[in-house]
């Protein structure tokens, strides 16, 4: 038995395999046939996420000694269904949000039910991780320790073939994805009484990835402008955007409008804003309550108020327009209007493939926002994008408001192709490193690569 390399300072996790404990090639016996890509060894540790808050963060060694490491990120405002991140509820260590049981699981039983299997199979080491937990949801040994073990994995394994993740999960890989640029914060991601969670730029006028970035940067500083001589505060929220005391809804989407505007820009045929108002977080008791506004509103209410809001304003697509459990007005929504503007589910698909072919057949949402955490391995996240694309949904590659340096979302867009990325506003380096990534892909790309809007 050993410990885990990393944990809390203080506390020590018996696990039952450590990296130091992965044989030496040396030791294969005489005639055997070595896999380079077996995986020979798994280390975890807990690392610190763009909240303060620990995360697991897992390295998967290779028999040829290739390395692939992936940090985990963690969300704030989560769905139902989403698979079990956990959390070690310890008050003495980091207020109780420590992961070093997670790390202990990383590092242990699920380093020993995946050792010695060719990392090239991803489909194959998953099922293997997802059997080792054994539960639904993953939730006896931890989402955020099996998805540090399968991201890893497949880093390693494009690291074994020198190729780039995008390029490794899918050779043909040429698209970029267009931004949408968070600038404006609130809900579960600010400390303003603003009810929707987040307003987006989405520079849909662009014609590279890098013109995006460029554009949603202009605005961004023109907004920070805007708002500091109204005398608002500049000081930004969880996902980099700023977070004004605004109250409602029409406020923050007419500074927003206004900034494109200041910038240079046409708001609706340059930059177009997307939405998020996160609605299971104010719907309680069959009503929204719009606690920053001081009003609760109807289920058919609350329909006519986005109504307005598309009407008066740039949208082009709304996250989470209705509360997870809200089905019923999913359903109207989607026939209101689902064929002028992107309605995409989170909370209520959760990236699992079964509720997304739910929402299929019922009739609901006609796009879906991927979060590799939500579901716990990249081959389940991968099979829901397969899932969308053959329903003609579109597909939307998602970062979580707790981030990490980790980039591996930027190369998952790209190798998928999904056309559009939410990764967070142009500022906070857990943030810019995704645009970064992106900036970085483009390049490799050269001349194959593709940017074309989605909508």
């Amino acid at each position: 038995m050993g410990t885990t390399l990393n944990p809390d300072p203080g506390v020590r996790v018996k696990v039952s395999v450590i990296a130091s404990r992965a044989p030496p090639l040396s030791c294969q016996y005489p005639g055997m046939t070595v896999i380079e890509t077996a995986i020979a060894s798994v280390r975890a540790r807990q690392v610190l996420d763009s909240r303060g808050n620990p995360t697991v963060e897992v390295d998967v060694r290779l028999a040829d000694g290739s390395l692939g490491r992936a940090a985990v990120p963690s969300g704030a405002s989560t769905g139902a269904a989403e698979a079990v991140e956990l959390r070690d509820g310890d008050p003495e260590r980091f207020h109780g949000k420590g992961v070093a049981t997670a790390v202990g699981n990383a590092a242990g039983v699920l380093a020993d039910a995946v050792r010695g299997l060719d990392a090239v199979d991803q489909a194959g080491v998953d099922a293997a991780l997802i059997a080792c937990d054994g539960t639904p949801d993953k939730g006896r040994l931890g989402a955020n320790a099996i998805l540090g073990v399968s991201l890893a994995t497949a880093k390693a394994a494009a690291a074994a073939q020198g190729k780039p993740l995008y390029r490794y999960l899918n050779p043909a890989a040429t698209r970029l994805p267009l931004p949408m640029i968070n600038i404006v914060n609130g809900g579960a991601h600010a400390d303003n009484p603003l009810d929707f969670q987040e307003f987006m730029v989405a520079p849909i006028g662009a014609t590279s990835l890098f013109e995006a970035v460029r554009i949603g940067s202009e605005v961004f500083h023109t907004l920070r402008r805007a708002l500091a001589t109204a005398g608002h505060n500049t000081n930004v929220g969880d996902e980099g955007g700023f977070a004004p005391q605004f109250t409602t809804a029409g406020e923050a989407l007419a500074f927003v409008t206004e900034a494109i505007a200041a910038a240079g820009y046409e708001p609706g045929t340059d930059v177009a804003i997307c939405l998020d108002p996160a609605a299971s977080e104010f719907y309680k008791g069959g009503v929204y309550e719009y606690a920053g506004e001081g009003v609760s509103r109807s289920v058919a209410e609350h329909i006519d108020h986005l109504a307005d809001l598309l009407r008066r304003y740039p949208i082009v697509s709304i996250e989470d327009p209705m509360a997870q459990d809200d089905i019923e007005g999913w359903r109207a929504l989607t026939e209101r209007a689902g064929a002028a503007t992107q309605l995409v589910g989170d909370d209520v698909f959760c990236t699992d493939a079964r509720r997304l072919q739910a929402g299929i057949d019922g009739g609901y949402a006609n796009a879906i926002l991927v979060k590799v955490n939500q579901v716990g391995t990249l081959t389940e996240a991968l099979t829901t994008v397969d899932v969308a694309r053959k329903a003609g949904y579109r597909v939307v590659m998602s970062h979580r408001s707790g981030e990490t340096e980790d980039t591996t979302i930027a190369d998952l867009a790209v190798a998928t192709g999904c056309g559009q990325i939410k990764t967070g506003s142009v500022s906070r380096s857990d943030r810019t490193a995704k645009y970064n990534r992106l900036i970085r892909i483009e390049e490799e790309l050269g001349g194959r690569a593709e940017f074309t809007t989605a909508y």
